[in-house]
């Protein structure tokens, strides 16, 4: 299988278009992947919805993609149907499936199938993947794979982005910013309390996704929008890189375990260090000291946002270069994907 390209089919979440115009983390990632896989000789098939505008085959599931439906269980479902019949076709040598629901179809396939987690693997979502059968699964930080030691574990590969597309800055507008889904697990609360106490003025850039986001947004956050914040809501692709590079810092007080945090390297690839709480993924990240601060308590914050303005964003752009770029996250995918193969092609009939 070594001796000749691979054909992978990558199964792309049905929320966003690929590349996404502005929220779409998951989406993004496939598509460096994809354009990464093809780059490198690969034949490469997209599934997703919308439109696509990679160098990839492509089949849309959706068009336009259910955007305003993001989460819910049917366009799912019927995604991961459509995705199946598509692979039944095309008889790819291996499937990466980016989806909630396409791994269920996993067992009946005679070519493997590698899920990336980009979802908790804790409680529920950790019964699901321990109950799949016939993937093998990637972790997207080694926190992540370390909650849950268990599972069947093939590697773990950091996300990458295309670092040098990133507008680097050394001189910084002044604001701090929060750019993140408008949820408890994502802190805009403690963000603008801590921006607030540090003197700072705050870019509030996210959305509401779910009912419960806005529910929450609603009562825990705007009663404490004031003038020291600048509520802009949700950014396309442009404006987020425009805001991530004139910010003092971007601030990450997150509550929960995240397994990676895409918009902390993009900060860092802007010149931007982060300030964040450590949980999940932030501290294999985030260099304490030399591209944010990470810290132990929401009461910490405050100092730290006061202190980025200390820090070298040359450094920071550095270490998003040297750790987080594309071609080590698509090298890495391409390892598992020979292995696997390899591993298949030795098995008896």
């Amino acid at each position: 299988m070594a001796s000749r390209p691979m054909h992978i089919a990558i199964v792309a979440p049905p929320w966003y278009e690929i590349p996404p115009a502005g929220y779409g983390g998951i989406e993004a990632v496939c598509y460096w992947l994809v354009e990464g896989l093809v780059r490198r000789h690969n034949d490469v098939t997209l599934i997703g919805a919308g439109e696509s505008h990679t160098r990839a085959r492509f089949y849309s599931t959706y068009n336009p993609a259910p955007s305003d439906r993001a989460g819910r269980n049917v366009p799912e479902v019927v995604h991961a149907l459509a995705a199946a019949r598509i692979l039944d076709e095309l008889q790819p040598d291996l499937i990466h499936d980016h989806s909630l629901a396409g791994p269920l179809m996993a067992e009946a396939r005679r070519a493997p199938t590698v899920v990336t987690t980009h979802r908790p693997v804790e409680g529920e979502d950790g019964r699901y993947y321990a109950s799949m059968r016939n993937v093998a699964l990637v972790a997207s930080s080694r926190a992540q794979q370390s909650l849950a030691p268990d599972l069947p574990w093939v590697g773990v590969v950091h996300n990458g982005i295309p670092v040098e597309s990133y507008p680097l800055s050394v001189e910084k507008d002044g604001y701090v910013l929060f750019m993140n889904r408008f949820n408890p697990d994502k802190g805009p609360d403690l963000a603008i309390r801590a921006t607030r106490e540090a003197g700072q003025r705050l870019v509030l850039a996210g959305m509401c996704i779910t009912p419960s986001d806005q529910r929450f947004f609603d009562e825990a956050v705007r009663p404490l929008l004031g003038p020291d914040v600048d509520c802009c809501g949700s950014v396309d692709s442009d404006q987020k890189r425009k805001l991530l590079m004139g910010a003092r810092c971007l601030v990450q007080p997150i509550r929960w375990n995240e397994p990676f945090g895409l918009i902390m390297i993009e900060a860092m690839a802007c010149g931007t260090p982060v300030v964040a709480l450590r949980a999940g993924s932030v501290p294999e990240l985030v260099v304490h000291g030399k591209t944010g601060f990470i810290c132990d308590l929401p009461k910490e914050l405050a100092a730290a946002i006061e202190m980025a303005g200390t820090l070298d964003p040359q450094a920071c752009r550095e270490h998003a270069l040297r750790s987080f770029n594309v071609n080590t996250m698509v090298e890495a995918y391409e390892g598992i994907y020979r292995r696997l193969l390899g591993t298949r092609a030795s098995e008896p009939d």
